[in-house]
């Protein structure tokens, strides 16, 4: 008897490291109502890192043109059924229905409506703006339209085994620590209207090391922006502090640092979401942001957010005198947080955890 051919289910992500996690708990949903297809993720090469090696897909395809004509001419070359997208884009939509996809189910928004075959509607205020939701329910209603459940809100990170020994071979301060491992955030992709003084987080960093005796890690990508953040933390603080801007870590090392960290402090952007899916204990810093849109119901997070007349803005930069919303948090706010979550995540019973 001949078996029935699978049905071959193109999953389109989006691009921002913090959107990619937050749509596992959408992935995990729609691997569960697909169970007997074959999944292939359509991603840029920095996604396609962040969730390897993935559970929830049989294989990917890499995005690296922008070009709707080329993408298509790519797809094509398999037999897609259903096209799936988690990315927002007028291209992508086009990509699929160029080549022919049958089934195309996304957000209507920026103007594609018209080129899918199953529509959603994001909610909206009064005035036309979109309103603030989580986003984890935002990616999970597409899932619930093809019949998934959403019961299951936990984002989700997978660890690569081999990564360990490489970050071990990279810092073997951090991998060998005796004290907390703190993780200090203080970049962003979203622009500098999300980041907190450099100078209150040296502070923080010292008050770590002096209290706790704690190994600080600052957490910056290759972005020469952020490397120059990492620069001012670390002139500022009386401590020695491990920098990333000085030993570049991989995606996969990086995930795996994160796993051993007893804390993270973060502005409100993607590696916080690599915090939060690994379990860690967080603290958010808000500004320019609402966080409903980020919100995970995560219990051992600690969101502090800035208050300003003008919050929040969503503005990438700041186009006050002064940083208001970020300039509002204090040190002292961000160090009796930490020193709620430190006591709950001890070395000891880490390794006990680990064991």
């Amino acid at each position: 008897m001949s078996r029935e051919p699978r049905d071959e289910v193109l999953v389109w992500l989006p691009s921002p490291m913090g959107d990619a996690i937050l749509c596992t708990p959408a992935l995990r949903a729609i691997r569960q109502r697909f169970a007997s297809g074959r999944i292939t993720f359509h991603a840029n090469p920095v996604v396609r890192q962040l969730l390897s090696p993935s559970r929830f897909n049989d294989g990917w395809l890499e995005q690296h043109s922008r070009n709707p004509l080329a993408i298509a001419n790519k797809l094509k070359a398999h037999t897609f059924a259903h096209a799936i997208l988690l990315k927002n884009s007028f291209a992508s939509a086009l990509a699929v229905f160029l080549a022919r996809i049958p089934s195309r189910v996304g957000y209507a928004r920026e103007g594609r409506g018209l080129l899918l075959t199953g529509r959603l509607h994001p909610p909206k205020l009064p005035d036309g703006r979109f309103k603030p939701a989580p986003m984890i329910d935002y990616y999970l209603a597409i899932a619930s339209a093809l019949g998934g459940s959403t019961a299951d809100r936990t984002l989700e990170l997978p660890i690569d085994p081999q990564a360990g020994d490489s970050l071990k071979a990279k810092l073997p301060e951090v991998v060998s620590a005796t004290g907390p491992v703190v993780i200090l955030v203080p970049g962003g992709a979203f622009g500098p209207s999300k980041c907190w003084p450099t100078e209150r987080f040296a502070q923080t960093a010292d008050w770590l090391i002096t209290n706790y005796g704690a190994i600080v890690v600052v957490s910056v990508s290759p972005d020469p922006a952020e490397k120059k953040i990492a620069a001012k933390i670390c002139e500022a603080s009386q401590h020695e502090l491990v920098s990333l801007a000085d030993t570049p870590v991989s995606i996969s090392e990086l995930k795996t640092l994160f796993s051993r960290a007893h804390l993270v402090i973060s502005n409100d952007t993607g590696p916080r979401h690599i915090a939060i899916a690994l379990r860690r204990k967080v603290i958010t810093l808000f500004g320019p942001n609402d966080p409903a849109w980020t919100d995970t119901g995560y219990e051992d997070e600690i969101k502090i957010v800035g208050q300003a007349p003008c919050a929040p803005c969503h503005q990438p930069t700041c186009k006050k005198r002064e940083h208001l919303c970020m300039q509002s948090i204090s040190v002292e706010t961000v160090c009796d947080a930490a020193q709620k979550l430190v006591s709950k995540s001890s070395p000891s019973k880490r390794r006990r955890d680990e064991a």
